[in-house]
């Protein structure tokens, strides 16, 4: 069996690379949200629906993957050059029909065919890396990060032109990556092959406490993570109204998810000195900070503003890759493609209970205490986190 020495030094890149191209599918709809309230006259909750809707779709993909053991038994590389393929065509859904339900199951059926391309992603890396999966993931989890961000850099320098060339930038991208991978990379050398399905290997997991609280603190980072990531405009735009300033919304937008690229980037280095637990639980503590501080946020300068929500995006996901790392240490060897996705799964259905939870909060309180319900998430991810044993 090859070792970690014998990897081809583009393998990580063009992992990570795919991965940028592939998940800028995600936010797609959100990117377009203006232009289709304004030909539609969407209902005041689109935007925690029509994420809500990619979430349940990734949802839907990730516990389809998990039951079926695809990412164990199947060629991981051509898992994602499928999903990459087909979740790209169904990202183009709204050119042909611009129906509000009709463009739901869109966003629905693209982020189905995502859960075969985020998970399986850090499949591909983990079968890759014997050692240093935490660095790898790092750089994997930042290249989400701007992937998710991309739409919103998209409208902005798009500027005056349709919509829809957002939609087509972001497929396109997207077929390239898949691409990329079943061209570039395969399938690696350390990866095992999982038996048939078998529904018991996902509670044989749970059983396992160092799995189990690895998942619930990664549970409590998604509880804050999505949630932020969608009403980040909502934020830019109360404070414009707030402080009577006149932020590019897109623009910002773009920063403050991307900044969280380069602390993904960054922590994956740390991490390989102190441990994927110590970078998860710096980072999670530091975004539950913030949650707490989110009233002050309106009421200062924008420079501080900016930074402190530059801050804010660096630390909400800075922890992302270390939670997989955690996971994929503490999994059964044989169902880690498993691991990874059914915890994937579990996560993104908490992100529709936070995103809902503060859509409908919006009509109850004012913005300035809205974000604060945020730090539940991580609180609970600190308490279980700090129970993981030893890393192996």
């Amino acid at each position: 069996m090859k070792d970690s020495h014998s990897r081809p030094g583009y393998v990580l890149p063009i992992i990570v690379i795919a991965q940028f191209a592939g998940t800028s599918l995600w936010f797609a709809g959100n990117a377009i949200l203006p232009d289709l309230d304004k030909a539609l006259s969407l209902p005041a909750n689109a935007l925690g629906i029509i994420t809500s809707a990619v979430q349940l779709g990734f949802i839907a993909g990730t516990l389809t993957f998990a039951f079926l053991t695809i990412a164990d038994r199947f060629s991981p590389s051509k898992v994602f050059f499928t999903c990459a393929l087909l979740g790209s065509i169904f990202n183009l859904g709204p050119l042909f029909s611009t129906g509000y339900e009709v463009i739901l199951s869109f966003r629905f059926i693209t982020g189905f065919f995502l859960a075969g391309i985020y998970p399986i992603g850090m499949k591909i890396a983990s079968d890759w890396h014997e050692k240093g999966l935490g660095k790898a993931l790092g750089y994997l989890v930042g290249a989400l990060v701007l992937g998710t961000a991309f739409p919103h850099l998209i409208r902005d320098l798009t500027g005056g032109l349709p919509w829809k060339y957002i939609l087509i930038t972001t497929s396109s991208a997207a077929v390239m990556g898949g691409v990329a991978i079943l061209a570039g990379v395969g399938d690696g050398p350390f990866r095992k092959r999982g038996s048939k399905f078998d529904l018991s290997i996902i509670f044989k997991l749970f059983r396992h406490n160092n799995f189990r609280n690895a998942a619930f603190g990664y549970f409590g980072h998604m509880w804050e993570l999505y949630a932020f990531w969608a009403f980040i405009p909502f934020i830019l735009r109360h404070y414009n109204e707030s402080a009577g300033t006149d932020l590019n919304v897109p623009l910002w937008s773009f920063i403050t998810i991307g900044a969280g690229s380069l602390s993904c980037a960054i922590g994956g280095h740390i991490a390989m000195r102190f441990g994927s637990k110590k970078v998860a639980f710096a980072a999670l503590a530091l975004s539950g900070i913030c949650c707490l501080l989110s009233p002050l946020l309106y009421m200062v300068p924008v420079g501080l503003f900016i930074l402190t929500l530059s801050i804010w995006g660096m630390a909400v996901v800075a922890d992302s890759p270390q939670f997989s790392t955690l996971v994929a240490q503490t999994a059964d060897k044989a169902y880690i493609g498993t691991g990874l996705t059914v915890v994937n799964s579990l996560g993104f259905a908490i992100t529709i209970v936070s995103i809902q939870l503060l859509t409908w909060l919006d009509s109850l309180i004012t913005p300035d205490f809205l974000f604060i319900i945020l730090l539940v998430g991580p609180a609970f991810g600190l308490v279980h986190l700090g129970r993981v044993g030893t890393e192996k």
